[in-house]
Formats: structure tokens, sequence, C-alpha cells
């Protein structure tokens, strides 16, 4: 078979933006990306039909995928290897036949998996040139599920909820050139050279077939041969979690920090609001959502799956226990909004404005609760595991309400100095990064020697962040900050920049410092300006800015020290984030 165009199965029109995207492709390849997929949760429930440019694109989304593995009557493995002309992964070793099923009603058959088996038939006949009379789908076994991400370079990325399937057939095939550059007949011990072997040019297997041939695939399987009664006593009813392989692909060239993060951040979202959504009670379940609601960039949640894909393996647990630190972070700021009288958060008013104070400070409490429900449902974590990690989330709250009783303390001390101010954003803010730093490192089975380094990094990062907030409500207008700019001035809060202003002698500048610090709502917007124009004039922005800029260059150096991963792109730039919002 030749192929079939765009027009022969079910398809959705492509933006603009998408055929500029696929321009320099081959045509036919280019054309078959506007094929209509079945987008899927991470538990293979249907959501809808979805491009396969859009599924394949930027961070990508779930889709269901099938690949099958044909071994003949001598115990062989059929391999493919993917044309050069592919949009994604070109030129890789993949197992017989890797693909799709369609958004159609015949591909969507979840009964004795028909709708893949179906889809196996249309592509064995379409990428290998074997007459669907020769396939018998009774033959077809359905395996297992796999869910894994890949990515190969910034643009493209597999995310794929894998049926696996196998049958027993001595087929002849005939390649369609444009989907298939060759093939080959493996045994179990030449499989295992080529997975073993560093790969020379032209003989890299593709990850998500490293995952089977390694992680799913026992031995067992290979015995089996695909024959129908021996496979089926080998079926399970499980969705291994594979997490992202990207490290798999040599050469592999990461995605941008924030598509890293719009790669899991709804997969995060969904575990927070399923969580918080569960109440009982609808106006605690309100109050709770309100502030996840209004947004957020979702650092804290994302940074463990982050850091453990630039150090080790992932797997889904990583992103509970982020939407665990997450909902314990907004916690904190419930709190911290009542602590402070401060009115805005995130461009809305903060959650005791609009719900109360009583129901407030309940809601904020709830969420605490919440959070280590979550935490201790965390999918993939050994029993072993559990209590260790409750007992440093546990440490990491301590150390936040610690930080945070500090600051309130601070507002009424004249003596506070560079060391108080250091000790106390690295309880209310840097610890969060430095847990979710090396619990990722940790959960990914990296040595201690990371683990350390990249606790590290992450107080370090977290410094940083906390320095350059305040220099940004010093710095930036109040529609960008979403609260009034200079607020920390008016409310006497006790920043780096106002405990170098206050040891600076006796001037005009510090005068007009002086009329504002404290003043809370009473201050005037003209003399709120003006102390904010000396505490320039001081030397304190620069002097916080070259103590940001010092923790900076700390948590790179962290980063140095590491093997070179296509994930750690994101760490460089999450390192970056807040000194780059200030140029």
């Amino acid at each position: 078979m030749a192929g079939y165009g765009i027009e022969d199965v079910p398809h959705t029109a492509l933006s603009d933006e998408e055929q500029t995207q696929l321009a320099g492709h081959d045509e036919q390849q280019a054309a078959l990306m506007a094929e209509s997929l079945i987008a899927v949760d991470e538990w293979d429930n249907v959501l809808g039909p979805i491009s396969k440019v859009e599924a394949h694109r930027g961070p990508g989304q779930f889709h269901r995928a099938f690949s099958l593995l044909v071994f003949d009557s001598q115990q062989r493995l059929l391999l493919q290897k993917r044309s050069e002309d592919k949009v994604t992964f070109p030129g890789v070793w993949a197992n017989t036949c890797c693909s799709h099923p369609l958004h159609e009603e015949n591909e969507l058959e979840m009964n004795d998996a028909l709708g893949v088996k179906r889809a196996a038939v249309r592509k064995m006949e379409q990428e290998l040139g074997v007459d669907p009379k020769h396939l018998n789908m009774d033959d077809m076994v359905f395996m297992t599920k796999m869910r894994y991400a890949a990515r190969m370079n910034e643009t493209w990325i597999e995310r794929e909820l894998d049926h696996i399937l196998v049958m027993k057939a001595d087929l002849e095939v005939d390649p369609n050139p444009n989907e298939v550059a060759d093939t080959r007949w493996v045994t179990y011990d030449e499989l295992e050279t080529m997975l073993l072997t560093e790969p020379s040019p032209g003989e890299v297997v593709a990850p998500w077939f490293r995952c089977i041939a390694a992680r799913v695939m026992t031995e067992a399987w290979w015995k089996a041969g695909g024959e129908v009664t021996a496979s089926e006593a080998l079926v399970d009813n499980i969705i291994h979690d594979m997490g992202d392989v990207s490290h798999m692909l040599p050469n592999a060239v990461g995605a941008d920090l924030l598509t890293s993060i719009k790669e899991v951040k709804p997969l995060v979202e969904w575990r927070i609001e399923s969580s918080l959504k569960a109440s009982q009670h609808d106006r605690l379940g309100r109050a709770m959502m309100h502030l996840i609601e209004g947004g957020g960039k979702r650092m804290r949640a994302t940074l463990p799956w982050l850091v453990a894909k630039a150090v080790g393996d992932t797997h889904s647990g990583l992103l509970d226990i982020g939407a665990a630190i997450e909902t314990v972070h907004n916690f904190t700021l419930v709190h911290d909004d009542i602590m402070d009288d401060d009115e805005i958060r995130r461009g809305r008013n903060a959650v005791h404005i609009e719900y109360g104070m009583p129901t407030a400070i309940n809601a904020g409490d709830a969420m605490l609760a919440i959070a280590f429900e979550r935490l201790v449902q965390a999918e993939n974590l050994e029993a072993e595991d559990v209590a260790p990690l409750v007992n440093r989330i546990a440490w990491m709250v301590r150390r936040v309400s610690e930080g945070q009783q500090m600051d309130i303390e601070f507002e009424e001390r004249l003596d506070v100095d560079e060391a108080d101010y250091l000790q106390m954003i690295e309880g209310k803010t840097a610890v969060m990064f430095l847990t979710c730093a090396e619990i990722g490192a940790r959960i990914s089975g990296a040595d201690e020697e990371v683990i350390a380094l990249m606790a590290q990094w992450g107080l370090a990062v977290g410094l940083c962040f906390q320095l350059m907030d305040d220099l940004i409500d010093v710095l930036s207008d109040s529609d960008t900050l979403g609260k009034p700019a200079g607020s920390d001035v008016a409310q006497g809060k006790r920043t780096l920049m106002i405990i170098h202003a206050l040891a600076q002698p006796d001037q005009p500048a510090k005068e007009r410092l002086l009329a504002a610090l404290g003043q809370g709502d009473n201050v005037e917007a003209t003399t709120l300006e003006t102390a904010l124009k000396a505490l320039d004039e001081l030397g304190s922005i620069g002097y916080a800015r070259s103590r940001a800029e010092a923790f900076h260059q700390e948590a790179h150096a962290c980063l140095d020290r590491l093997p070179e991963t296509p994930a750690l792109r994101a760490l460089r730039e999450l390192t970056d984030f807040q000194l780059a919002r200030l140029h």
C-alpha cells in the first residue's frame, strides 16, 4: 500500500500557525498531522478529539496510542525503523507498528480493545503494506497499557496512553518508504544488545520502545511469542507509569521553563481541585478554591517533577506531592493576607475579604489538612517512603510558620539586621523551594550527593526569589503586581532594602523614607512614591539587587555540577525567572 491521504481519515483543519510550524516537513507527513486523535486523561478516559499536531506540539497532551509487537514462529520480534520523513522521532528503531487510533466510532470501541486493534490493522497496511486479509484481530492480544512522555526537541513531544498488543504471525512486509525506512526481525538476545549498546548513528531506539522492552515486556512475553492462549495468561489491568523518558533519546533537546510547566500544570491542578472540591460544605469548598481559581504560576507545584526529570526518574506521585505543597503554599497565603491585612491577592479579593475572616481562617486550616491527605495518597510511593516524606513536609510547614512569626515581630523591631532577615525569608519563602527540590531529587532515585546539591540549589533560588520579590514590590506598578506598589514599605516590613536604608547615616532621603514607613493606609500616594525613590538614593535597592544576584550565581553553580540532561534547561530558566522580570 502506498499510503492514504488525510481525506481518507477523520481529521481537523489546521490553523495558519500550525501550518507554518509544519512548513519544511515532508508534505505527506505534514498533512497527516491533521488526523483527529483521541485525547485522554491519565487514566485513559476519553476527553474528545484533538489534532495530531496539537497532541504533539509544545506541551502536548495525553492521547491514546497503540504499540503492536509481532512475533514470528522463530520467536523473533519484527522491528521497524521510522522514516526520516516523519515529523516526530524520525529515523529511530521502534516496535513493529506504533501509531494512534482515530476519533471515530470504530476506533473508539473499547470492548476487547477492538478500537486499537482496528487501528493497528489500518496502520499495518499503510506503513508496512500488510494486506488486512492476512491480519486476524482474533490473533491480537491486548496485554497492558503504558503512560509516558518523551520530548524530541523544543517543538515536538510524545505524551501517550499506549495500548500494547502482541500477535504471532509470519508476515511478509512491503514497507511504505514515506513511513518506514527499514525493518528487522530480532531475537531476544539481539534486542538486548540493541538496548545495552551505545547507539551508533542510525541505531537509536525510540524511548517508548525502550520502556516496553526494558520495563513492561518480560521474558515470559518472549516465551509466549504472541501465541493467544499463552499471551492472555500474562495480561494485566495496569497502566504502567513511565513518567518522562526524554533522557532515553540521545541528543533530545529540552523545552523552555513555561512549556515544561504547562506539560504538567493541568495534571497538578486537577489533583488540587479534586481534593479541595471534595469538601462536604459548599461555602468552605469555594473559599478554599478562591486563590487557586485566581491563577498562579504553580512553580512550587511543578518543581518536584521538574527537578526529578533533570536528575533521575519521574512518576505521577511527584504530581501528588507537588499538589500537596501547592495547597500548603496557598494555605499560607490565606493566613498571610489576614495577618498582613492585605485585601488583594492575584488581582482579586483576598479570601477574608470575599468570605469573611472566620471562614478564611477555617479554609486555611482545612487546606493544610487536605494537603497531608493528598500526600499520603500519592501514587507509586513505597510504604516506607511515606512517613519520611510526611515528616519533611511537616518540617517545612513549621519552618514557614517560624519565618512568618519572625516577619510579624520584625514590624515592631528597629534592631533587625541582615542575618535576621535572611533567617526569616529562609523560613517564610526559601524553605519551600528547598523542600520541593530535595524531595524531587530523592523521589527520582538520585544519590545523597545530588539530593543535597538540589536542596542547596532550592535554598539559593528561594532566597533570590524573595529578595527579587521585595524589589519587584518597590520597582513595579500596581497593575503589574495585582496589589498596591510599595505596600511593603507602607506596612513597615523589614525587607533587606529597609534594613540597609535604616543603617545609613541620617540624611534627607532617610527622612523621606521614614515619613512613609509603617504608615499603612494612612500614607499619601506622593509620600509613598517619594519614599520609594529615597530607597534608591540610599543605595538600598542596588544593595538588595547585588545580594539577590549572589544567590542567583550560587544556584547556577549548583546546576553546573550536574550531568547535562534535556530537563536542565527548565531549571536554569527557573533560576533566572525573577531576575528576568526586572530586565
